[in-house]
């Protein structure tokens, strides 16, 4: 039960970063930390794939498997992670972004897990290379017409991608991050007093044959619009006129085309100057 339940949050882990990193993994034989040619190979390829003008940091993480004593361990783990970055710097990986080396130690085997104890031993006798990317703000997009604030000058189409209203994964339920950033955008409206505006709800990541995702809240496929809905209720409360606003849900039918990040989105779409 504990390994299903690891195994989840890793899952909801990667769905959650897969946009922001990627892990890249060495396995190594037991008790030994060189590495063979195929691994140098493959290391290698993964470097080159890199663009490193995207990379903000890299960290690297050993691991051993569940025998031996924690002293051992820790020392063997720490070699294997070093081995690796030795091989990342002298294929061109600058040390200045590697931000961590750690030797893990040993990870243990659930008491639950009765099958396939070598091939998870195995798993467990590894290196992982953690490589963050820098954040990617719509602003960098250059999409004409769409905007992370109000512009100067702004006209009837203009649409305000509201870059830092992020929801968890199926809810529609405003986050403190999500509130803080339509308290910026309640300012900014005020300032504005004659701009009217349709908040927009968008989706990603549904089959083609379904255009809405479900809200877990509700059990329905209306995701885009409760979370459309929750904005417009937001700044209501926020003093914005209820006249000036009015609100949608598109599903997943108005992609970006930029990466599934940048479809997980609510915005303003001007209607009235």
């Amino acid at each position: 039960m504990r390994l299903l339940l690891a195994c989840l949050i890793l899952l909801m882990s990667f769905f959650a970063n897969a946009q922001e990193e990627e892990v890249h993994s060495i396995y190594f034989e037991f008790d030994k930390y060189n590495l063979r040619e195929d691994q140098a190979t493959d290391v290698i390829a993964f470097v080159q794939k890199l663009d490193t003008t995207k990379v903000e940091s890299i960290e690297i993480f050993g691991y051993c498997d569940d025998r031996g004593k924690d002293a051992y361990n820790f020392k063997l783990s720490n070699n294997r992670a070093n081995t690796v970055k030795n091989k990342l710097i002298e294929k061109g990986i600058k040390n200045k972004i590697i931000i961590t080396i750690e030797g893990k130690g040993r990870v243990l085997i659930d008491d639950d897990l009765l099958d396939n104890i070598p091939e998870v031993r195995s798993k467990n006798r590894r290196v992982d290379v953690v490589v963050n990317y820098k954040p990617v703000t719509v602003a960098d997009l250059k999409i004409p017409g769409v905007y992370n604030t109000i512009p100067k000058n702004p006209v009837v189409g203009d649409r305000i991608y509201l870059e830092k209203l992020l929801f968890d994964r199926g809810s529609s339920q405003l986050t403190y991050a999500a509130k803080k950033e339509l308290d910026r955008m309640a300012k900014l409206l005020m300032r504005y007093k004659n701009i009217e505006f349709e908040i927009q709800g968008h989706v990603c990541c549904t089959p083609t044959f379904h255009k809405e995702a479900i809200d877990n809240k509700t059990k329905k496929r209306e995701l885009s619009k409760n979370r459309a809905m929750a904005v417009y209720k937001y700044l209501s409360f926020k003093k914005i006129n209820k006249t000036r606003m009015t609100y949608k849900g598109f599903g997943n039918s108005q992609p970006l085309g930029k990466g599934s990040q940048f479809d997980r989105r609510v915005e303003l779409v001007i209607t009235k100057i």
